[in-house]
């Protein structure tokens, strides 16, 4: 959203530069909110994202210009040492939003609603909502599911909050999915577009559209007043998403083919620490310039 002047009043004043050299151009919003999102769609303005889970990378992705920040239940594999993300809960999600909402001065950060949390219907799912509002400070929640998910969505929009949607493969139903499958394929475009529609009607402020053809991505970007959102989506959508650990270098093992790495900070991070070993092992530090008198 950094490309061009934004039109809605009061905290749409411009931002200052910043060290990292990647903060939004005069005019883009102080402070993003839900509108900003919309305005982006209507204006042709892509909208960017990263996922973050702690306040040192929530303040570094703020200030280089990143508008929205999930905290997402791929915390899972990230942080909490899981195969998947289906065991993270509430409790777990919850200090991670918090120290991502508290570290951001201009983004907007989006609590992702784990696995359990929401299914049993719209109020079970309105009580959770309600935590990480109350709870993190976060500006909105994130859950999976379209037509499954339509009423979910409309209670907790009904109640004031903020809701993204999530549809396509959606990780935490892997199982019933049959795996990492792309979806929206053939025939399976019908119910993308039929997911797409219902958590528009529910109130949504955007979709995330994972791992679908770029075709597909494409028809329901077109068919949508909402914003869509990129994970593995194609081009054709209004904003992109990543987890910051696939495209900074960090994760191991398979990276998902549509990831582009930005950094290696796995071999960084691992020449430092051999560095710091040799030294330690060497004499060589600490030395007196890092000693105290």
């Amino acid at each position: 959203m950094s490309g061009e002047p934004q039109t809605a009043a009061s905290d749409d004043q411009p931002v200052e530069q910043n060290p990292y050299g990647g903060a939004p151009s005069p005019g883009a919003p102080k402070r993003v909110r839900t509108r900003h999102f919309q305005n982006a769609k209507r204006d042709g303005i892509k909208i960017t994202g990263l996922t973050s889970y702690d306040q040192l990378t929530a303040r570094i992705f703020d200030e280089a210009g990143i508008d929205f920040l999930l905290v997402g239940d791929s915390a899972g594999n990230n942080v909490l040492g899981y195969e998947t993300t289906l065991p993270v809960t509430v409790d777990e999600l919850i200090p991670l939003t918090r120290a991502v909402a508290g570290a951001v001065k201009r983004a907007f950060v989006v609590a992702d609603m784990p696995f359990g949390s929401y299914e049993n219907g719209p109020e079970d799912a309105l009580h959770t909502a309600v935590r990480f509002m109350k709870e993190t400070g976060a500006h909105a929640v994130k859950l999976e599911g379209g037509e499954r998910s339509h009423k979910q969505i409309r209670r907790i929009v009904g109640a004031g909050i903020p809701v993204m949607a999530h549809i396509g493969y959606t990780p935490q139903s892997e199982h019933g999915l049959g795996g990492h499958v792309i979806q929206g394929r053939g025939e399976g475009v019908r119910q993308l577009l039929a997911d797409a529609k219902a958590v528009q009607d529910a109130g949504a402020f955007a979709v995330v559209l994972e791992m679908v053809p770029a075709d597909a991505a494409r028809q329901v970007t077109e068919l949508l007043d909402i914003p869509t959102i990129s994970v593995g989506a194609g081009p054709h959508t209004d904003g992109q998403l990543l987890v910051w650990t696939d495209w900074a270098g960090l994760t191991i093992g398979r990276v998902p083919k549509f990831v582009k790495q930005y950094a290696d900070l796995s071999g960084i991070l691992a020449n430092a620490a051999k560095a710091w070993r040799d030294d330690v092992e060497s004499g060589g530090y600490p030395n007196a310039e890092h000693s105290y008198e």
